[in-house]
């Protein structure tokens, strides 16, 4: 009698398993799966979930809400919450999150912050086959993120007050006492004055680096505390002549609506990642996978060219009109700071920082 009760037992709670919908399954489940109804259940899973919560670094006007628009037309039964936020910002909220034990985020799109989510435990491995045809350098080894976007920087230049003749062409262009007092970087950001500091390390050798950064110091560059899009902008209005390590794109942006911008690349250039995370414990999980493989996908990376974005994705191809920021294409060299190298050099990039240009 007891063991014919053992089995019905054992029987009951086979069925009771059975019962459970699959879109209750856990997010790390869902997150890494791999199966054939795999959209099925992302379907099944995102209309019982109802929305989804995107945090971007993107500009909210020209890329981050047109993305959202172009997701929710696809997928109208769910609602989009965004918060856009520079890396830091968008690190300093999922973490903030985390430690409250109130996790809102599902989805976290940075330039810089990968790593620092990854060792805080703040994020989970995923899969998705949008990323499967990516070249192997734009996803992470362990499943942790996949590009994003592709980011070039330069120098945006004011074209009423530099021409383009004179603008700075290489690192050492830039020591040059003319452009003393005339420069401007973001000086709090890992995008910035940090990303400039690494990549010359990177390219020139700790020793010659440090010694380069050292006759920089005295050209008195502005710290400036701002947003990128920003300062871009106060080069236009001529506050600054110049400004280090911009996003490529974002002066063209505005020199095509008649801004007097324009953007100079150094060489070699720097190169970064700006990547898309799954949070770990994200409250939508379905919804969450449904919309990061949106956004590596053709549609969704045609949506962000559409926006002079530049793709990761093989099968989109740059707009012709940024080809001179792109170093293949351009013919000059390329300082690629990934996500591990951008975390493990910023204390030092901080320290030579607060060395010579605080």
């Amino acid at each position: 009698m007891g063991r014919y009760r053992t089995r019905l037992t054992v029987l009951a709670a086979l069925l009771a398993a059975m019962a459970v919908p699959v879109w209750a399954a856990p997010a790390i489940d869902i997150a890494t799966y791999k199966g054939a109804d795999r959209e099925q259940l992302l379907l099944a899973g995102a209309r019982k979930e109802g929305k989804v919560a995107f945090y971007s670094g993107m500009i909210e006007n020209q890329a981050l809400r047109p993305l959202v628009e172009a997701f929710k037309k696809k997928y109208p039964f769910l609602a989009v919450e965004y918060w856009r936020g520079d890396s830091r910002g968008l690190v300093q909220k999922t973490l903030t999150e985390r430690r409250a034990n109130r996790v809102i985020g599902d989805i976290v799109e940075s330039t810089g912050g990968a790593e620092v989510l990854i060792k805080a435990g703040a994020v989970q491995a995923f899969s998705s086959p949008a990323s499967a045809m990516y070249p192997a350098a734009y996803v992470d080894k362990n499943f942790m993120w996949a590009a994003s976007r592709l980011n070039y920087f330069g120098v945006a230049y004011n074209t009423r007050q530099v021409s383009a003749a004179d603008v700075p062409k290489s690192y050492q262009d830039l020591l040059n006492p003319k452009w003393r007092g005339q420069i401007a970087w973001r000086a709090d950001s890992e995008v910035g004055a940090g990303l400039f500091i690494a990549s010359v390390l990177q390219s020139m050798g700790k020793a010659a680096g440090e010694a380069y950064l050292q006759k920089l110091s005295a050209q008195r560059i502005v710290n400036y505390a701002g947003s990128a899009r920003a300062l871009v902008d106060r080069v236009g209005e001529g506050e600054y002549r110049l400004a280090l390590e911009i996003y490529a794109h974002h002066p063209l942006i505005s020199k095509a609506k008649g801004a007097p911008l324009d953007t100079q690349m150094l060489n070699p250039a720097t190169s970064s990642l700006s990547t898309i995370q799954l949070v770990k414990g994200a409250p939508h999980p379905h919804a969450a996978m449904l919309m990061i493989d949106f956004v590596l996908s053709k549609e969704g990376q045609e949506t962000l060219r559409a926006a002079q974005y530049l793709s990761p994705n093989p099968n989109v191809a740059p707009d012709p009109s940024l080809t001179k920021i792109i170093p293949r294409l351009a013919g000059f060299k390329e300082t690629v700071i990934t996500p591990e190298l951008m975390f493990a050099s910023r204390n030092e990039s901080n320290a030579l920082f607060q060395k010579y240009f605080r």
